[in-house]
């Protein structure tokens, strides 16, 4: 396993110059300069539509395929089932609209009270259109675990798809994915796998996974706003969406509307290439990208003990609602007696940026039961520090009065 230097590391992230300690990583990286340069060097160009004329044309041929090359080592998937969004969000509105189209009343659905919304609600939305019914995966919140004690009932003859979290935005909480997966491919459902927040800390393969759709977005791990959808590009061929009539029907294209952003999709790039060099030296890319992940991984798992901890320490002022046997390292929790709210406010006057909400997990919110509206979530990323940690749990402390 390579040796990760942290300092090396940060010293490429102008906005750490800042001296916040950032605990958001969930909602949203910091980002290296080079992908920031990546994005400005592409967009300035020559840059053009595509073409393979002249280097304005071939500068855009290249920004995408290297895209999607980059994203098919990243999720284990074929260049060729790679498919760019703006969001997350985006991608599986999109794909709920082209998957329900031939469902119809007998047929259900397969949502998980884990799940942000952009899981859930899409997928309820379509089968209401649809006049399908919608089934549940519970969610126990005394174990922060998913209820499958009544999976071979929920998930049956009738389901045409799941959809289900690869880990909780939330609670950190990862699933036994491969295990629902496999009852849904038993009786021919489809499998759509949330993986936005596991890709900011595992590395992903799809197949592995079960997934025959997997989203997930740069912008959760040091990389611009967008989001990836990778399929088998088979499976995209059997897939018709509504699309301009003189757009291409090329598969993974004609599920990409308009002209492609190519200085995003550059950074994109130039975000896996990062994560890639934390291992130089491998034998590919992708096997670069697996020891990366497993150094980040040994790095992250180090911090959230710190920070677990720190938090037993502060006694019953803290309430550790992330209780997964399996999880990544995001903490969420509450404070008997306070609003989360205000302790992340008392944190950021401290120059400590650890969010308070529910973070769109609006279903594993409400399980949760909490009285205040909010409870406040801390995210590790690869640039936090074990000084970051320190300086979270002190300021901690001293609001708490602990």
């Amino acid at each position: 396993m390579p040796q990760f230097d942290l300092d090396s590391f940060r010293s490429g992230f102008p906005a750490l110059k800042s001296g916040i300690a950032h605990f958001d990583g969930p909602g949203g990286t910091q980002t290296p300069a080079r992908v920031g340069e990546a994005i400005a060097r592409t967009l300035t160009g020559p840059l053009s539509i595509r073409g393979a004329g002249l280097v304005s044309q071939t500068n855009a041929e290249e920004a995408v395929r290297s895209f999607r090359s980059a994203y098919a080592d990243l999720l284990g998937a074929d260049p060729s089932g790679i498919v760019y969004g703006r969001s997350a969000t985006q991608l599986t509105y999109d794909f709920s609209r082209h998957l329900s189209g031939g469902w119809g009343p007998g047929d259900e659905v397969v949502v998980t009270r884990l799940d942000h919304d952009a899981n859930v609600r899409p997928w309820i939305q379509a089968a209401e259109r649809a006049g399908a019914a919608v089934r549940w995966i519970g969610l126990d919140p005394d174990t922060a675990e998913p209820d499958l004690s009544d999976l071979d009932e929920v998930v049956n003859e009738r389901t045409r798809l799941v959809a289900v979290t690869a880990a909780s935005n939330l609670l950190g909480t990862k699933p036994p994915v491969r295990v629902i997966a496999d009852r849904a491919h038993a009786v021919g459902a489809l499998v759509y796998v949330d993986a936005v927040h596991f890709a900011a800390h595992e590395t992903v393969d799809a197949g592995e996974l079960g997934a025959d759709f997997l989203v997930c977005s740069p912008y959760k791990f040091l990389g611009p706003h967008c989001a990836v959808l990778a399929a088998s590009p088979a499976l995209l061929e059997s897939i018709t969406p509504d699309k301009l009539l003189p757009s291409t029907n090329d598969v993974p294209e004609r599920f990409e509307f308009g002209t492609l952003p190519y200085e995003t999709m550059a950074g994109a790039t130039e975000t896996v290439e990062v994560l890639a060099g934390l291992s130089p030296g491998g034998s590919s890319r992708q096997a670069r990208l697996v020891a990366a992940y497993e150094a980040i991984a040994e790095h992250e798992h180090a911090l959230r003990k710190r920070v677990e901890s720190g938090l037993a320490a502060l006694g019953e002022e803290v309430v550790l609602l992330s209780r997964a046997a399996e999880r990544t390292p995001t903490l969420f929790m509450a404070f008997p007696g306070r609003r989360s709210l205000d302790v992340s406010r008392a944190l950021a006057e401290r120059d400590v940026l650890a969010p308070a909400g529910s973070f769109y997990a609006q279903e594993a919110f409400a399980r949760l039961g909490l009285d205040d509206e909010a409870g406040l979530r801390v995210g590790m990323a690869p640039y936090v520090s074990e000084e970051d940690v320190d300086r979270l749990l002190t300021a901690l402390g001293e609001h708490l009065g602990a």
